[in-house]
């Protein structure tokens, strides 16, 4: 393969026109050959840049409102005939086919166009199939052709040129690479949305494809390689976040402030969520920020030593100073005020993010988990239950300060691994457990926690007397549900569908316990 290419041939056509008459007056200089369609011709031509049209480069004239202007052999034999075969060359002059020794294409908008809401037609009209075509064409022949797809290629293509006199294979490989990419995310985002358009959820086939924001140190662990990518939806969080200051992100950040900012979305008055290897240890919702991190930090004060910390309201100086009062990791809200920020700059090592906004929580949208030789895809958890949609199955029906303590901890439940159970008093959570093999021992862990935590605070008794509990799937035996009164709960939500529901029902009824059923169960593993 040839090392040095001089660009004595360019074709440029963009749709981002960021930094092309700077580029286009480089080439001009160097007495390189621009060819050019439409709007890039005209900005270059308005820039005083000398361009050849290529319909009279092509002698074919641009058809079919413009469907048809590079897709003819004058281009795409000056972009795949092969300079170092004498029949390639051959073939070239019989036929009149220059050849081009650059292609600058970035492609129609069309994901811009669909995320403003445009119809059908309109994002019909916005895939682009000539730019791909010449990407491709360009980057199978990388060992003679160079392609930007990109603005930010221009300047490396200028220095290197202005510099060697040409442009080094190495550099043809790598942005080749980046180009086939980017028409794959392409073809990736145009199937998505006709997916979407068919009404297909799990099409035959499902592309998808991430943007890299940035390499991490690491993942779960040390000798792991992780990278963080955007898939380019509009979801306010971790992806959106501007981070103000700290350390770098890890991947156990990233992801454990994932999580928290999903679960304290889930509250529409002031909350705060603090989360410890990615599981909730402390969740409350009051007047305000300040108030709910005093009731989140009361549930689990050890854990959340070292945590991550989410609020759904723009930070102030009274709930930062309370909030660095502790070791935290990570702290993520939409926004902080001048002295929020002040109070969080003097611990030089937290991590503050402002995402500008708060993710829906009933939101469609997909997650993706990865297996041997393949993935799963699911809808994301969007579903919530309210007091209208509870079935009341004891004699005794929750008054209405344990139906919002029950609603709020069944809320929590979403965001808790599996066996989860949760208990909650005054918008609050005070004892929670997760992740066990049975729900006998969540429930047992729970209760532990909240006298562990009653110590912690100097009071009496444990912080699940007169409590609620919520359950993320059905009891299946009545021990669960015995535990839960012997730890001082006086309601439950559980989504029932168990065969011993009966027998559940009548230990619930025996203890004087108010229960109500969802119908919907939050398993998250």
């Amino acid at each position: 393969m040839t090392d040095l290419v001089p660009i004595r041939r360019a074709l440029l056509s963009v749709s981002d026109k960021t930094g092309l008459v700077e580029f286009g007056r480089f080439l001009a200089a160097q007495g390189a050959e621009i060819l050019s369609t439409g709007g890039t011709a005209r900005a270059l031509r308005d820039a005083g840049v000398p361009v050849k049209d290529v319909s009279d480069h092509t002698g074919f004239p641009e058809i079919l409102d413009g469907r048809v202007k590079t897709l003819v052999p004058q281009v795409h034999g000056g972009l795949l005939g092969r300079r170092d075969l004498e029949e390639h060359q051959a073939q070239m002059a019989q036929h009149g086919i220059a050849p081009i020794d650059l292609v600058a294409v970035n492609l129609y908008p069309f994901e811009a166009t669909v995320a403003k809401g445009a119809g059908f037609e309109d994002c019909i009209e916005n895939i682009d199939i000539g730019g791909p075509a010449m990407i491709r064409s360009a980057a199978k022949n990388h060992a003679h052709v160079v392609v930007l797809t990109e603005p930010a290629d221009f300047a490396t293509v200028q220095e290197e040129v202005a510099t060697k006199g040409g442009t080094t294979l190495a550099t043809r490989k790598r942005l080749a690479a980046a180009a086939y990419a980017r028409t794959a995310a392409y073809d990736a985002a145009i199937s998505g949305w006709f997916a979407g358009q068919l009404g297909e959820s799990f099409p035959p086939r499902l592309a998808f494809a991430g943007t890299l924001r940035q390499t991490l140190r690491y993942g779960e662990n040390p000798h792991q390689q992780a990278g963080f990518y955007l898939d380019g939806s509009a979801r306010p969080g971790i992806a959106t976040a501007r981070q103000v200051q700290g350390k770098e992100l890890s991947y156990n950040n990233l992801n454990d402030t994932d999580a928290a900012y999903e679960c304290v979305a889930e509250f529409d008055r002031p909350a705060i969520v603090i989360v410890k290897h990615a599981n909730p240890c402390g969740v409350a919702v009051a007047g305000d920020l300040a108030s709910a991190w005093d009731a989140a930090l009361r549930c689990d004060p050890v854990s959340a030593f070292g945590g991550i910390v989410a609020a759904n309201r723009p930070l102030d100086a009274a709930a930062a100073e309370k909030i660095a009062a502790i070791f935290t990791e990570v702290v993520i809200a939409p926004d902080a005020d001048a002295a929020a920020q002040a109070v969080f700059a003097k611990k030089k090592n937290l991590r503050l993010l402002l995402t500008g906004g708060l993710p829906d929580a009933a939101a469609p949208g997909m997650v993706f988990k990865s297996v041997a030789g393949g993935f799963l895809a699911q809808s994301r958890d969007a579903g919530q239950v309210t007091a209208e949609t509870l079935k009341v199955v004891t004699q005794r029906a929750p008054t209405e300060a344990e139906l919002a303590d029950l609603l709020f901890a069944f809320r929590i439940c979403k965001h808790v691994k599996s066996n989860a159970i949760v208990y909650a008093k005054g918008l609050a959570t005070v004892g929670i457990g997760a992740g066990q093999m049975n729900r006998v021992e969540s429930s047992r862990i729970a209760a532990w926690k909240s006298e562990a935590a009653a110590k912690a605070a100097g009071l009496a008794e444990p912080l699940a007397r007169g409590s609620v509990v919520a359950s993320d799937a059905f009891f299946p035996f009545a021990d669960g549900l015995e535990t839960a009164a012997a730890a001082g709960a006086t309601a439950v939500i559980q989504p029932g569908g168990s065969i011993r529901d009966a027998e559940v029902i009548a230990a619930a009824d025996k203890a004087g316990l108010a229960m109500v059923f969802t119908g919907m169960r939050h398993f998250r593993h």
